[in-house]
């Protein structure tokens, strides 16, 4: 603990010099330049100590965590082609890998590219053999990448292609039994790929069937179904390997869910669990560090979107909400930090400039910050070294608002192909 010298010496109730004065010869401090000195009591000593390494350890721990403060963003370098309703996979080199996307949410992209942290850059890397959006990807434990199914002018694909980073090189694999889009691909515990649900076609057919996906023979084979048709849901691998499919689109378009099943990859069986609170689609998963997984905003049967958000218990099967975010968001990414908590980044509604962290602790949203590009249907990846990178998406507000239009010529449009780096600020 530490006073202020004043000119006069303090005394104890003993008499003894607390703290000697600037201009006392006999002083160790010599100058007026020292502005605090210890207190001499040995019973303070301890305690001020104490407090001196708390507050050093807050100083240096707290920024290597990424959990408080915000994010400032600054732009990185553009992509080749501007997208959105990509892909964007975090290679195990650290780099990252952009592929397919569109432009008008019709026309699906062959191209992909590559982000060096280290330079900034943007590289062109090997096309895909078939354009799509609203595919899926999925990093295989051998390093390379699976990208199955998606959309384009064609409607929903079937085709499936694995990357090799070492080559540059997409190569055709087995093709799924059902072409389907904005469906889900979740890699299990034994390294096969669980793809699940999907829209059938551009008329609103919703497919309920689910495939599994193994790397060895390079094969899908179909497996239990959902029990209830969906697509635009999320799906989240639980800590026992299961697997937690929650909201979505039903048969008839903008008919969002509040169902919610869990895929047992030991008897592959789906079963109904609780429900949400709240119906929702294009809306974020993310599983927290004590199992628990955090559900946040989307947008509802009336297409508003929603600042909502819930927790699902494994422990107790049950759904619980949480704080609401300050701005209602949909079709946005949400990141797990090294600290345990969230964070969220632009999405429709505007589109939104905005970032929220999120703090299991309090089960409250704090702002963090703005992107510099509003933006919505883009990617958010966490880099190795802390920071996080936002690419492409769409930059422009959707016609829907009014239209009430589910077709994507009417809906997404104004592609990006600006990027962005945000920095964790204390």
């Amino acid at each position: 603990m530490y006073h202020f010298i004043q000119r006069r010496t303090q005394t104890s109730s003993a008499g003894t010099p607390l703290v000697s004065s600037p201009n006392d010869k006999s002083s160790p401090c010599k100058s007026p330049a020292a502005v605090l000195r210890p207190v001499s009591s040995t019973l303070l000593r301890p305690i001020a100590n104490f407090l001196l390494l708390l507050a050093l350890a807050l100083v240096v721990v707290q920024p290597c965590l990424g959990g408080g403060g915000s994010y400032n963003f600054t732009n990185t370098g553009s992509l080749a082609t501007a997208r959105s309703y990509h892909t964007a996979t975090l290679l195990p080199d650290g780099r990252v890998l952009a592929a397919g996307g569109s432009n008008d949410g019709l026309t699906g992209f062959t191209s992909a590219e590559i982000y060096d942290p280290a330079t900034g850059i943007w590289t062109t890397t090997g096309s895909l053999n078939v354009g799509r959006y609203r595919h899926t990807d999925t990093l295989l434990p051998d390093g390379r990448v699976l990208v199955a199914g998606g959309l384009n002018t064609a409607g929903p694909v079937a085709s499936a292609e694995l990357y090799d980073p070492a080559t540059g090189i997409w190569t055709p694999t087995g093709s799924l039994h059902d072409a389907r889009g904005a469906h889900t691909a979740t890699l299990l515990p034994d390294g096969r790929v669980l793809v699940t649900g999907g829209g059938a076609d551009r008329g609103g057919g919703v497919l309920a069937s689910c495939e599994i996906y193994d790397p060895a023979t390079g094969s899908w084979t179909f497996t239990t179904s959902l029990n209830v048709p969906r697509f635009r849901h999320t799906a989240t691998l639980l800590n026992d390997g299961r697997v937690l499919v929650a909201g979505g689109n039903t048969t008839g378009g903008n008919s969002a869910l509040t169902s919610a099943e869990i895929y047992d990859p030991t008897g592959g069986t789906w079963t109904l669990t609780g429900s949400l609170a709240f119906a929702r689609f294009r809306h974020s998963a993310t599983l927290l560090p004590d199992g628990r997984v955090l559900v946040a905003g989307g947008l509802n049967s009336s297409l508003k979107v929603i600042k909502s958000a819930e927790l699902y218990n494994p422990a107790t099967d049950s759904w619980s909400t949480t704080g609401s975010l300050r701005d209602g968001r949909a079709t946005f990414p949400a990141i797990l930090l090294p600290s345990g908590k969230v964070l969220v980044m632009g999405g429709e509604g505007g589109p939104l400039k905005s970032t929220e962290l999120y703090n299991p602790a309090t089960g409250k949203w704090t702002l963090s910050g703005s992107l510099i590009t509003a933006r919505s249907g883009h990617s958010g990846n966490l880099l190795p070294d802390g920071r996080i990178l936002v690419a492409a998406g769409f930059g422009e507000q959707s016609p829907a608002r009014i239209s009430r239009s589910t077709l994507p010529e009417f809906v997404d449009h104004g592609a990006l192909s600006s990027a962005e780096l945000g920095a964790h600020s204390p």
